[in-house]
């Protein structure tokens, strides 16, 4: 168990990120068809809690939401957070 344990910090930040990457493409998608969009509190909040990296990168490949800054600085605050889990993971 402590194996999986020790690894977790790792599965959490991919999973985050991938959500994030995967939800701003999708949000992308819907607004080129017109279609029912993903409210921005949730693309702003997985930002927020260590999806920064997978939102930047969907920002520049996607060219989504970049003429706002509140996500520039949501993604980079998530991008914080992922430093700080890494941090905390390996000063033990």
């Amino acid at each position: 168990m402590t194996g999986l344990l020790k690894h977790l910090p790792w599965v959490y930040l991919l999973i985050v990120n991938l959500v994030e990457f995967f939800t701003m493409y999708l949000d992308k998608q819907r607004a080129k068809r017109g279609k029912w969009r993903v409210p921005e509190s949730e693309l702003l909040f997985i930002g927020l809690i260590g999806g920064g990296i997978g939102g930047l990168l969907a920002q520049q490949l996607f060219h989504h939401k970049t003429r706002k800054l509140r996500f520039y600085f949501a993604f980079i605050f998530g991008t914080l957070v992922t430093i700080a889990i890494i941090y905390y993971r390996y000063k033990r």
